[in-house]
């Protein structure tokens, strides 16, 4: 490995016989029974603005080479006595996007077994339903999707039926999602969204949406945002759309939306999510990754989201919950 003198300053941190180039965080990690596992899919078929998403997930795990290993809620350096395997990526293979979507499933299917933690880099928001498809099998759905929570970090709210014609564009991600028949939808940042979307919001019973123009302007919306990821049962799933933060911290984003989350609000949010008491944080995913040239912040942000999430469920872990 060549270090970049610009963007390497961190490098001392790893051992360098220890430094893994393309494993993220620069982690040694073995394939049998990981405890974490880091899936890469550079799917882009439906951007509707910005381009670049299928090459996300590679800087991404570029970037995560400058991410420290120490944090403070586990109190020592990553891995802590576990397995972290960063697989290969997706194949990318298919004629059709729904065979691509398809393919995305399969991809993911082996790692839904219950005893690893995956964390998955995008690529388009619209692989979210390809995951959540590929839960069917996690022993703590069993099939039933009735059971599931999906939490949402997001500019957009993703409830539109169609865009363009196509209803698995990446604007109708989290209402694809919905089509499985979840328990509810938790969203927060959402500052971009249709008429349609805005009355699905208002009358499903379903969906609990913090609208970025709320939480920012009150503390106390704030903290009942908090309060409500801490009171959720049962298994959830994580998404992170990187650009439901403020798109000063994640220019290179492929819809980039001004009034975002702070980073801090982000890692709030994941640390209120898996610390919830009856809430089991089955897998997450960080999407909507563009690399960003002269200047690799959002990938970086990406990358510290990802590891923030998987921080706390070896803290989980530790502790001996799930």
């Amino acid at each position: 490995m060549t270090p970049n003198p610009q963007y390497h300053y961190n490098l001392p941190r790893c051992v360098a016989d220890e430094f893994v180039e393309g494993n993220f965080l620069g982690l040694p990690g073995k394939s049998d029974n990981p405890d974490v596992v880091v899936l890469q899919v550079p799917y882009e078929l439906t951007t509707s603005y910005g381009q670049g998403t299928a090459n996300g997930p590679a800087s991404c795990v570029e970037a995560s080479g400058q991410v420290e290993l120490f944090d403070p809620v586990l109190g020592q350096d990553l891995p802590a006595g576990y397995n972290i395997y960063t697989a290969p990526a997706w194949d990318g293979e298919g004629a059709t996007l729904r065979e691509q979507l398809a393919g995305i499933t399969n991809y993911l299917n082996k790692w839904q077994n219950g005893s690893t933690f995956p964390v998955t880099l995008g690529g388009e928001h619209g692989i979210l339903p390809a995951i959540i498809e590929s839960l069917t099998t996690h022993p703590a759905i069993g099939g039933d999707y009735s059971k599931l929570n999906l939490v949402q970090i997001d500019a957009h709210a993703d409830l539109r039926q169609q865009l363009a014609g196509e209803k698995y564009s990446h604007a109708c991600a989290a209402a694809r999602a919905m089509d499985f028949g979840l328990k509810h939808l938790y969203q927060v940042g959402v500052r971009a969204f249709s008429e349609e979307e805005y009355r699905r919001i208002q009358h499903d019973d379903s969906i609990t949406t913090f609208f970025a123009a709320d939480t920012l302007r009150s503390d106390a919306q704030w903290q009942n945002w908090l309060d409500t990821l801490q009171a959720i049962d049962g298994p959830v799933y994580l998404t992170i759309d990187i650009d439901g933060l403020d798109g000063t911290i994640v220019p290179a984003t492929g819809t980039p939306v001004p009034g975002g989350l702070s980073f801090w609000q982000a890692v709030e949010t994941i640390e209120a999510l898996f610390s919830a008491p009856n809430a089991q944080v089955i897998g997450m995913d960080v999407n909507e990754i563009v690399p960003q040239q002269g200047s690799p912040l959002t990938q970086f942000t990406a990358a510290m989201l990802a590891t923030k999430g998987i921080v706390n469920h070896i803290n989980n872990r530790n502790q001996g919950r799930w």
